[in-house]
């Protein structure tokens, strides 16, 4: 039994006529008897009843109709499977993503994704910090990586989803409060909240850069674990903190004050990695509504 015996016994047993299943399947009517007699030769057993005027189904016809229905619909959702995942319309694609700065971008990406492409399923990791992101991407634990490196690893490749930039959040009760700008090298002694400098984000590094570029060594009262508690740190007073542009754009806490860098930075935006050696289009097409989504 193979599909085309299954498909001209349907054609037979829903038109209940030879003549109307041939016009149906595009084919003679002779090689259509031939398949039916086929099929009835290898179950050993009539399907139908025929005779000079009339069609009609057997009870063994009758029992095959079903099953002969589920097998073609199976084939059919099969076919439209495989078309859909080589089209990108459907797949399960994971995200490793990392620091608070990134969460409306991922969600911004995941609501668009699920109005354009429902096929398609995410699987979203969050993690605190950039370089654990990039490890999870070349452990492949992960499929795309999002977040600020300054290396892109050997065998990956990382694009721009969101320019950034940096800002120094202060207490509303700070000299610099009220300013428009800051020069690094005006921010010698003054106290500083830094993320630890081993979890592999930029912005403890780039404090200790350009503090040394400025000639001064950065004063840190204390070690956050995290942005969020490095804020609330700041907006208690005990020092400021080197941040980012975007995290300043969604902060709610009415203590603090953001004052934006004037000096020539080494960037800090929000990057998309992947492995371009991956065959996936499920994967090229989330990759390609985030660089739509691409902030000037």
């Amino acid at each position: 039994m193979d599909v085309a015996h299954l498909r001209a016994f349907l054609a037979v047993a829903e038109e209940l006529h030879f003549g109307r299943a041939a016009e149906r399947l595009h084919i003679a009517q002779p090689p259509l008897s031939r398949t039916i007699k086929q099929l009835e030769r290898e179950l050993g057993t009539s399907l139908f009843d025929r005779n000079t005027r009339s069609v009609q189904l057997t009870a063994s016809g009758r029992a095959l109709v079903g099953p002969a229905r589920d097998v073609l619909g199976g084939i059919r959702r099969a076919k439209a499977a495989v078309r859909s995942a080589a089209e990108g319309e459907s797949g399960l694609v994971r995200i490793a993503f990392a620091g608070i700065s990134t969460h409306a971008v991922v969600a911004e990406m995941a609501r668009a994704l699920r109005a354009e492409r429902p096929g398609i399923h995410l699987e979203l990791r969050s993690q605190q910090f950039a370089l654990p992101a990039l490890k999870l991407l070349r452990t492949r634990e992960t499929d795309l990586a999002l977040g600020r490196w300054d290396v892109i690893p050997s065998g990956l490749r990382a694009e721009v989803v969101m320019p950034d930039s940096l800002s120094l959040a202060v207490p509303r009760t700070h000299r610099l409060a009220g300013s428009e700008g800051v020069a690094v090298a005006d921010l010698e002694g003054e106290y500083f909240v830094s993320l630890p400098l081993s979890v592999g984000s930029v912005l403890p590094e780039r404090l200790q850069r350009l503090a040394r570029d400025a000639g001064f060594l950065p004063e840190v009262v204390q070690i956050a674990p995290d942005t969020q508690t490095a804020l609330a740190l700041v907006s208690a007073e005990m020092g400021v903190h080197l941040t980012l542009a975007s995290v300043a754009a969604t902060a709610r806490d009415p203590h603090l004050r953001f004052v934006p860098l004037t000096d020539d930075i080494p960037d800090v935006h929000l990057r998309v990695a992947w492995r371009p050696q991956d065959d996936d289009p499920a994967q090229d097409a989330v990759r390609e509504r985030l660089l739509a989504m691409r902030r000037t």
